[in-house]
């Protein structure tokens, strides 16, 4: 399976199956694209005929990208075989490896985002927050359940996990006693809207949290449109200056500033823009995940102007790099020579078999997103998963469980999506929520071209 496409300038050639990226002149673009379902012979008419103006485009010269294409193919680099499709029917039997969980340490917040799929930090229900005894519980578990891998990631999430600060530094410097007990290390993430951050949060996030994700949504009209307080009021001005402080101190450790885009701002470059230019250098922009009812969710409509959005942020990211002003995007970041693990690549991020969200009272669910249906509750942390039929499904679901998916270019770049949206798009974890196939192919063609760009700097 091949995709062709051109961008900014580079004609490029996606071999979907062996993951090889071609970037080749416009003869060979037009052969490879009529190789498959054209004769050779008539190929020559057709590029012969086209580029008849072109003294240096000649039988011999046709020849010559013929022989070069044969070689590629049989270094499986082209027109490459699916060799992974077989694999995937051995998910269910793998091991139950538990790697990472997302600890819902407050199921309450301090902001009441309009597009808050969590109800305003609730998820729906009572507020609560998560004990150090259901916390421990959930490290035990991980660690009992993580067989013989060492790092071990867990997300301090909400509603607002800052709104529980005591026990997310208890249960940090407990994780911290159970690493030398049995041979793990911990990488803490905190997630938060920023309001309660000081002095004191920094110093703690900043010494023992491997990630801190910080949202913002952009420019200030933009953010305070929809991430405001209880009362109404944008929380923009509020934040930022906390999140430089943060960001600052952090120094060379890792941290993200996560936006979100919804209907309202289609024209998002220009928010992940103004982020980089109050000088944030690592970046993430999501698409909203709302009911189509809603006024501020994404339509059809706007996928063409989000795709050429994501098309003027690569070529301004190549522009910025140039000048010493390279920003990181997450979507972007894309490895041509290794990449993730061949099972990585066929189902995602290991949903509901190694990544789980904790609830404040310890019940086990696939992730953040699934946290409060009941359909989909698999355990909690003191008995385990005793659910098994919902992990075995969650081990099956992989792009070729999905029929949608056999036949896109990108499908072991992806995955296979997010079930979640999957789910609540088309009521099926296995089934497939269009319009973040489409942006998703579209950030695939854009980061594959900043890698060519990155090859080809006099371009």
């Amino acid at each position: 399976m091949i995709h062709c496409y051109k961008s900014n300038g580079y004609n490029i050639i996606i071999d979907g199956n062996s993951g090889s990226v071609h970037s080749v002149d416009e003869v060979a673009f037009d052969i490879i694209g009529l190789y498959e379902s054209t004769p050779k012979d008539e190929i020559i008419k057709l590029i012969l005929e086209k580029y008849k103006n072109r003294p240096d485009v000649n039988e011999a010269e046709i020849n010559e990208v013929f022989a070069d294409i044969e070689e590629l193919i049989k270094q499986k680099k082209l027109f490459s075989k699916d060799i992974y499709a077989d694999i995937s029917i051995d998910f269910k039997n793998r091991q139950s490896v538990v790697k990472a969980l997302c600890l819902h340490i407050a199921h309450d917040c301090n902001l009441a985002c309009k597009y808050c799929f969590a109800g305003k930090g609730e998820y729906n229900g009572e507020r609560s927050l998560m004990s150090f005894e259901v916390g421990k519980a959930a490290l035990n578990f991980l660690i009992a359940n993580s067989g013989t891998r060492k790092n071990l990631e867990v997300d301090f999430f909400g509603g607002e996990p800052l709104l529980n600060f005591e026990v997310v530094k208890k249960l940090v410097a407990y994780g911290r006693e159970q690493e030398k007990t049995h041979n793990k290390n911990f990488r803490f993430t905190l997630t938060t809207n920023g309001i309660l951050l000081n002095d004191e949060v920094m110093e703690f996030a900043n010494r023992e949290m491997s990630n801190v994700v910080l949202s913002l949504d952009g420019r200030k009209e933009v953010h305070d449109r929809l991430r405001v307080s209880r009362g109404g009021k944008g929380s923009y001005d509020l934040i930022l200056p906390k999140f430089k402080k943060t960001v600052e101190l952090r120094g060379d450790k890792n941290y993200y500033i996560r936006g979100t885009y919804t209907h309202y701002n289609t024209d998002f470059t220009n928010d992940i823009l103004h982020m980089a230019d109050l000088g944030f250098k690592e970046l993430s922009m999501e698409p909203v995940v709302a009911p189509s009812s809603e006024p501020y969710a994404l339509t059809e409509e706007d996928v063409s102007k989000l795709c050429e959005q994501y098309e003027k942020l690569a070529v301004e990211m190549i522009k910025r790099n140039k000048k010493g002003e390279g920003f990181t995007f997450y979507h972007y970041m894309i490895d041509l020579e290794k990449g993730p693990c061949i099972i990585k690549r066929i189902s995602g991020c290991g949903v509901g078999a190694e990544y789980l969200a904790v609830t404040p009272t310890g019940e086990l669910y696939p992730c953040h997103q699934f946290v409060g249906n009941e359909d989909f509750l698999m355990g909690n942390v003191f008995d385990g998963v005793t659910n098994t039929k919902i992990r075995d499904k969650f081990k099956l679901c992989n792009v070729y469980a999905k029929e949608e998916c056999r036949d896109c270019f990108a499908h072991l770049y992806c995955g296979g999506g997010c079930a979640a949206n999957s789910f609540h798009s088309s009521g099926d974890i296995n089934g497939t929520y269009k319009i973040g196939c489409d942006l998703h192919r579209k950030r695939v063609e854009c980061a594959v071209m900043i890698k060519v760009a990155e090859e080809h700097p006099s371009d």
